[in-house]
């Protein structure tokens, strides 16, 4: 019976995919990619010659339906995103949907993706965490942040380079100055770095360098202490 497969791929490294994935992209008729320049770099490495459809979210909406009767007409497809597993802040949670509904059986393989070696690298508890991807740019955005004041989970997000800083910022004014945060970039590449300190400690050291690569913000939970010293603070 066809399948969709949802295959991660590296975030940096290009030896960190597994064998399973390798055989599946292999084996499958059709590979659907976020951006099929990246994916071809990735196939070139692996040795693999299948054909590519662009899947991205500028296009999702208007394929899905044709990629779901691919798949009922015998296609088993592969989705792969630039790099992690697709549908963690990536396309694929409509397609997964879509099979979903259509009875189509989905097959998901683990593998690489930024948030895991981030949380599990910034020292913060790994049991109980609340993952937030990206951030709203612009509608939704303070209120969003001003939600994680009380969050008693560690808090895992996204960012661009671009907006860092920014973000910092922000979060220290909402959470505020003592709270500890970490900042993963480039994992798995050869200028792979993590900084950790208070938000202001970040905020200094990242505002004197030019910041490349993704990135990972892992902030720490609000601790009983700090809640107390709040509530003790607004009554």
């Amino acid at each position: 019976m066809s399948k969709l497969y949802i295959v991660p791929t590296p975030i940096g490294n290009l030896e960190d995919i597994t064998l399973r994935a390798i055989r599946i992209l292999k084996e499958c008729d059709l590979i659907l990619a976020e951006d099929t320049r990246n994916t071809i770099h990735l196939l070139k490495h692996l040795q693999i010659d299948k054909p590519l459809k662009s899947y991205h979210q500028h296009n999702e909406h208007k394929i899905v339906q044709e990629i779901v009767e691919l798949i009922q007409h015998g296609k088993n497809i592969a989705l792969v995103s630039d790099a992690g597993t697709p549908g963690i802040s990536d396309p694929g949670f409509l397609l997964v949907r879509e099979c979903i509904a259509a009875g189509i059986d989905i097959e998901t393989l683990p593998g690489a993706t930024a948030f895991v070696p981030a949380l599990v690298n910034s020292g913060f508890p790994c049991d109980n965490f609340i993952f937030i991807g990206f951030l709203p740019i612009k509608k939704g955005r303070s209120t969003k942040i001003k939600s994680l004041q009380d969050e008693t989970k560690t808090i895992v997000l996204y960012e661009s380079p671009y907006r860092l800083v920014k973000t910092l910022e922000e979060l220290k004014n909402s959470l505020g100055a003592d709270r500890r945060a970490s900042v993963s970039r480039e994992l798995t590449k050869i200028f792979e770095e993590t900084k950790r300190g208070t938000l202001p400690e970040l905020i200094a050291y990242f505002s004197l360098k030019t910041v490349k690569g993704e990135i990972v913000i892992v902030v720490e939970a609000l601790n009983r202490k700090q809640k107390n010293d709040t509530e003790t603070t607004e009554a």
